[in-house]
């Protein structure tokens, strides 16, 4: 079997596990593990569907970092739940997932799944960073289009696509991203940043909306290549274009760092994470059968230990 990656966005999973499985399956305590049951069987079918040999759970170590919130205050307010003077933002967990997260971080680690964030970076900025260095195909596992950016044909980048649930899995490349929103992957972001993201707190540029930011960007490239076209009077770039984006100057000059994922995150290797699938053996597979029972875990221990078997 030829070497996979698969990185995992995985808030952007048990978010969706927790609201795709009900809450009434529980422990025998009452805390509910629909989350953990459902992001262990997301994690069984995508490593065995798409033939992952390698997997890392990217994580976020800070959902929203404050250098970015500093550039774009507005940046994912919508999802705070409250800001307390000297404290971080709080991201609007309901309180029957967040007793999970330390359930799920528990069988991630004893089924041997690397977990890696980064301090002051969220998941994005580790996916980005694995998938421009790895050096091996990847699959980004995602629900947020703003990991479109780092799709690469050339470095075998994918994204499998989850927006629109795991029955509905959608296996985002070049021309798919090309097809949708007739810009090119590494145009993606720029694109994010001139027609605004209402899912990131992005207020784009007013009155450019989805097919002027892919037309300008089809003519000019980048964002960079356009703003310089802007400053100049023989570029052919029409007054109107010109005046919205002079109005939104201060807007353009920080968004780029703010919506460009980082690729150049000091990370543990793929060996020193252990991103390698393995089967599950001795106390490691004895504990999470315990735990499969003691926390009503169902099946999804069951096939996800199978899944790993399966790279004896």
């Amino acid at each position: 079997m030829s070497h996979r990656l698969m990185l995992l966005d995985t808030a952007s999973l048990y978010f969706r596990a927790f609201y795709g499985v009900p809450d009434t399956i529980r422990r025998a305590d009452g805390t509910p593990v629909n989350a953990v049951r459902g992001l262990l069987d997301m994690i069984a079918r995508l490593t065995t569907d798409y033939e992952a040999t390698h997997l890392i759970a990217c994580w976020d170590d800070d959902w929203r970092p404050q250098w970015r919130v500093d550039l774009i205050p507005s940046y994912k307010s919508h999802r705070v739940a409250e800001v307390v003077a000297g404290a971080p933002d709080i991201e609007v967990v309901p309180d029957a997932l967040e007793t999970q997260i330390p359930m799920i971080r528990r069988v991630l680690e004893l089924a041997g799944i690397a977990v890696v964030g980064a301090t002051e970076h969220e998941a994005d900025d580790v996916v980005g960073t694995y998938a421009s260095q790895a050096g091996l195909p990847v699959d980004v596992v995602t629900g947020d289009r703003d990991l479109f950016q780092v799709v690469s044909d050339d470095r075998g980048v994918r994204v499998i696509y989850t927006a629109r649930g795991m029955k509905n899995l959608e296996v985002v490349t070049d021309a798919v991203i090309v097809g949708k929103y007739r810009v090119l992957p590494e145009q993606y972001a720029d694109y994010a940043i001139l027609r605004g993201d209402t899912s990131d707190g992005l207020p784009g540029v007013a009155g450019i909306g989805e097919k002027t930011a892919a037309s300008l960007l089809g003519e000019y490239g980048t964002l960079a290549m356009l703003l310089e076209a802007a400053t100049d009077p023989g570029s052919g770039l029409s007054a109107s274009v010109r005046s919205k984006l002079a109005a939104a100057t201060d807007y353009l000059e920080v968004a780029p760092t703010v919506v460009n994922v980082v690729r150049d995150l000091s990370l543990p290797t793929l060996e020193e994470a252990g991103a390698q699938l393995d089967p599950v053996a001795g106390d490691s597979r004895a504990e999470l059968e315990r735990l499969a029972s003691e926390w009503n875990l169902g099946g999804s221990v069951k096939r996800l230990l199978e899944a790993l078997d399966r790279r004896d």
